[in-house]
């Protein structure tokens, strides 16, 4: 790959407050309690893997939408000042928004786009984050509220931003 571009795997997901249960060791006749609180919280993440570096890039937001998915690009366009981003992503249809095709015409040279075919998750890669950073700050986890949320998920990035290499070794793409 050219060394003045960056090859992206894209994707946006929602950490709700919705209590999931998976399988977990307790004490014999001890079934773990995960309390509830009637409501939901929840906060939606935009995120991008290099599967050659292991390097994501991630941002929170209160909805994913086609604004938020600008300010992600945006955000991209910072990071990586100068480079071609090949972004591969799935068909979302935020990612076909109008207001996305106009960004991309007038400041998205910067851009190239790859869909991958519809209902193929497994093509892309960060959803393997996601299942990790899901296992990780939902799973069998009482959170009272969004701020809880926010904080377990900026312990999940601050430990993947630190271990590159490990993220490779969950995403499959480690040599």
């Amino acid at each position: 790959m050219d060394p003045d571009s960056v090859l992206l795997y894209l994707d946006e997901t929602h950490i709700r407050s919705y209590h999931v249960l998976r399988s977990t060791w307790s004490a014999v006749g001890r079934q773990k309690q995960v309390p509830t609180f009637g409501h939901h919280a929840h906060v939606s993440l935009f995120g991008a893997v290099n599967i050659h570096d292991g390097e994501t890039v991630l941002h929170q937001t209160t909805a994913a939408n086609a604004a938020t998915f600008l300010d992600f690009l945006r955000m991209l366009k910072e990071r990586y000042p100068d480079r071609l981003m090949v972004l591969v992503l799935d068909n979302a249809r935020i990612h076909h928004a109008k207001m996305v095709k106009e960004f991309l015409r007038e400041e998205g040279q910067c851009f190239h786009f790859i869909y991958l075919p519809p209902y193929s998750p497994q093509l892309n890669p960060i959803e393997r984050l996601w299942k990790w950073l899901k296992d990780t700050v939902i799973a069998n986890v009482f959170h009272k509220d969004r701020k809880d949320i926010i904080q377990a998920i900026t312990r999940f990035v601050n430990y993947i931003h630190e271990r590159p290499e490990e993220v490779l070794q969950r995403l499959g793409c480690a040599g």
